[in-house]
């Protein structure tokens, strides 16, 4: 059993590392494709007249858009107002 006083109102170390996932595959969304911005993707070929989907780049957003749900919990449990 965790340590009630080491998560402020239940949220423990899986929420949070449930919250480093969507910005991680973001961040590394954005690097991959500045890194591949011009260079053609030899490895799959078949993906020539798809340009939107060859790459890591893509994959990486839509792994990003799997792991929003705890921000999107998070955000909702915020109190609305002041």
């Amino acid at each position: 059993m965790a340590d009630p006083g080491l998560a402020p109102a239940g949220f423990g170390l899986a929420d949070r590392l449930g919250l480093a996932a969507a910005p991680t595959f973001a961040v590394m969304a954005a690097l991959t494709g500045l890194m591949e911005a011009g260079s053609p993707d030899i490895l799959c070929s078949a993906a020539q007249h798809a340009p939107f989907l060859g790459g890591m780049g893509p994959m990486y957003l839509l792994m990003s858009a799997f792991h929003s749900p705890p921000w999107l919990r998070l955000v909702s449990r915020r109190p609305q107002g002041r």
